[in-house]
C-alpha cells in the first residue's frame, strides 16, 4: 500500500492523503535477490567467494591495464616536452655565444 500526498484540501492548507494499492506487484514465487545470510550451503558460499574474488580480479587487471596506459602517455609527454626544451636550450646558447662575439672587446 502506499501513501499520496495531495496538495491541499478544500478547506484549507492541510495536505489530504490518500491510501492506495501498488499498481504492479510481483509474480508469485518471483524472489527479489539472495542476501549473503540466505546462502545456507558451504558450496553456494564458496561459489560467491570465487564469483566475488574473479570479480574483483578483473577489475584489478582493467584498472591496470588503464594505469599502464596512463603512464605510457605520461612519459610520451615528458619526452616530447624534453624534445622542445632541448631545442630551445640549443637556440639559446648560440644567441649567448652572438651576444658574447658582439659585446667581446675584439683584440686584432
Amino acid at each position: 500500500m502506499a501513501v499520496t500526498g495531495e496538495d491541499t484540501a478544500a478547506t484549507g492548507d492541510m495536505p489530504t492523503y490518500q491510501i492506495r494499492t501498488p499498481t504492479t506487484a510481483l509474480p508469485q514465487g518471483v524472489v527479489m535477490a539472495a542476501s549473503p545470510g540466505s546462502l545456507h550451503s558451504p558450496q553456494q558460499l564458496a561459489e560467491e567467494a570465487t564469483r566475488k574474488r574473479e570479480l574483483r580480479l578483473m577489475k584489478n587487471r582493467e584498472a591496470a591495464k588503464e594505469c599502464r596506459r596512463r603512464k605510457k602517455e605520461y612519459v610520451k609527454c615528458l619526452e616530447s616536452r624534453v624534445a622542445v626544451l632541448e631545442v630551445q636550450n640549443k637556440k639559446l646558447i648560440e644567441e649567448l655565444e652572438t651576444l658574447k662575439d658582439i659585446c667581446s672587446p675584439k683584440t686584432d
